[in-house]
């Protein structure tokens, strides 16, 4: 994007919004909620078996409901306390989890899962197929956030102890990926529908939350389970995750010994290595998209013209953003998906370069040579940005109005049509998952509902194919789309950085984004997927 701003404007001046953004990560601005950690230090001595690992993170998590689990950083606490159906390892691949096997029907209609025999809750109930079934009924009924990724299940049913048979309205081929998160968790059914599991849950996951030491909103202490069928994949005895939502203080926990593990601004790197730790940079964890939402503009006339959203993506300096604002710790973009994903190509990143002249000329010829106004929402993690996106979209004549949106009615607001623009910095999933949420024609983020024949068609390609090596293909041409219809305006990703203590090594490369334990190792020792 850029940064000098015309003398005539009011408004800060670029030194001033660099210092004002620099401070932000990817994590903080998908982090919603405050608190501050306890002062106790935590034991971070240790190896093999009987390390701990003291992690700090952003978001508190809401519940421990399986029907009401938000993703993100708060997955680090949830997922050691459920199993899931299957498990997603660190190149974002699927392994058997509590399903040691799975299968699809001819017509991909029926998904059967074969359990794993032996496996108990936390309680020392068994782990079945009732459990598993009524699990997935739980959250394809309960409104949520795992509910849309079981949307195309029609019925689940339990013909034997060991068995789990999904049949499906049409095929999704998306389901499996969302079977190894939330979506795919096992609940107990004797407690998950009782009041006290928000907090203090039965699961069958590697770890138990120990009640007595866990402060919600701040600290959660976990104690691993000796008879857990893949304690090799989880190395740490206990794992204490701290929720400690200002990067300083963050920075602070961890040379003071608190925490021995987490994410750390970029201004914080150079004193973190300092003291010893290892700095683990992953290019992109998040991204910020400007959605044109209204594609028919039928709320907001020139968005039904595709001249004017490749004139919108004409304003943006892209890498001047990610190299002076972002410090480097990000990827300038043209497109939606994760870099290290199938869908990705890198020749995309060509599609508009930053041309505030042709961006002008575009929009004359689209009968705005004067341009035209728009109101966004101003959403809590998008604040930060606004200027920068004011002042571009300003330099090509959008005059854009920020509404603001309390904190909690950030989903309603976006989901609700009334803004055919809306900026999202948004945590990278699947190609599978942004796929459905952004181009599919009940996707979340696609409030519009804007479909197209040829969009339509690969669709319904990529939800047949179960083939990894396949549907890569259709993502990318699902991708090319996109760009070439101008459907958003991506603008950079979001790096991350994480220090690491000696002894502890992060794992983790960006190609999943899942936040799991597992993401972590203890230096030199060996570690198992499952």
């Amino acid at each position: 994007m850029r940064i000098r701003f015309s003398p005539s404007r009011p408004g800060p001046r670029p030194q001033q919004r660099r210092k004002a953004l620099v401070a932000v990560t990817a994590a903080t601005l998908l982090a919603t909620a405050a608190t501050a950690c306890d002062s106790n230090p935590a034991a971070t001595s240790g190896t093999g078996t009987d390390a701990t690992l003291a992690l700090s993170i952003l978001g508190t998590p809401n519940s421990f409901d399986p029907a009401q689990l938000v993703e993100g950083q708060q997955t680090y606490v949830w997922d050691s306390i459920f199993d899931t159906l299957l498990l997603q390892d660190n190149k974002g691949e699927l392994h058997p989890g509590a399903a040691r096997s799975w299968s699809y029907s001819s017509d991909g209609r029926t998904l059967t899962l074969k359990l794993r025999q032996g496996m108990k809750f936390s309680s020392g109930d068994p782990v079945n197929a009732d459990a598993v079934k009524a699990t997935l009924e739980r959250i394809r009924s309960t409104p949520g956030q795992s509910q849309l990724s079981l949307a195309a299940i029609d019925s689940v049913e339990a013909p034997d102890a060991s068995t789990v048979v999904i049949k499906l309205s049409h095929p999704e081929a998306s389901l499996l990926g969302a079977l190894s998160t939330s979506p795919g968790v096992i609940g107990d059914p004797k407690t998950m529908g009782d009041k006290s599991t928000t907090l203090n849950p039965v699961g069958s996951g590697p770890y138990t939350l120990d009640p007595k030491a866990t402060v919600n909103g701040s600290v959660y202490v976990l104690n691993r389970r000796d008879d857990y069928w893949n304690k090799k994949a989880y190395p740490f005895k206990t794992v204490k995750i701290r929720v400690i939502t200002d990067p300083t203080a963050s920075a602070n926990a961890l040379k003071a010994g608190e925490t021995n593990a987490g994410t750390a601004d970029v201004s914080q790197l150079p004193a973190l290595k300092a003291a010893g730790f290892t700095i683990t940079h992953v290019q992109a964890t998040a991204g910020a998209f400007l959605v044109l939402a209204d594609r028919a503009g039928t709320k907001l006339k020139p968005l039904g013209d595709l001249r004017v959203r490749k004139a919108i993506n004409m304003a943006f300096d892209r890498q001047k953003m990610v190299t002076q604002v972002l410090r480097g710790s990000g990827k300038a973009t043209d497109q939606l998906f994760n870099p290290k994903g199938g869908a990705y190509d890198e020749t995309l990143n060509k599609a508009y370069p930053y041309d505030v002249a042709g961006a002008r000329k575009l929009l004359a010829e689209a009968g705005y040579p004067n341009g035209f106004s728009v109101t966004m929402p101003s959403l809590v993690f998008t604040k930060s940005f606004e200027p920068l996106f004011t002042q571009a979209l300003g330099d090509i004549g959008i005059k854009v109005t920020w509404e603001p949106v309390p904190a909690q009615q950030t989903t309603t607001a976006v989901a609700s049509g009334k803004y055919p623009m809306f900026l999202l910095v948004e945590g990278l999933a699947s190609d599978a998952i942004m796929t459905r949420s952004f181009y599919s024609a009940t996707g979340f983020r696609n409030v519009f509902r804007s479909t197209d024949p040829k969009l339509t068609n690969l669709l319904n390609q990529a939800s047949k194919e179960l083939d990894p090596a396949k549907s890569a293909g259709i993502y990318r041409e699902i991708n090319e789309f996109g760009v070439e219809n101008a459907w958003l305006a991506p603008v950079f990703y979001l790096g991350t950085d994480w220090a690491t203590k000696k002894g502890i090594s992060y794992l983790g490369d960006g190609s999943s984004t899942m936040a799991t334990i597992r993401q972590f190792g203890v230096t030199g020792a060996s570690r198992s997927e499952g």
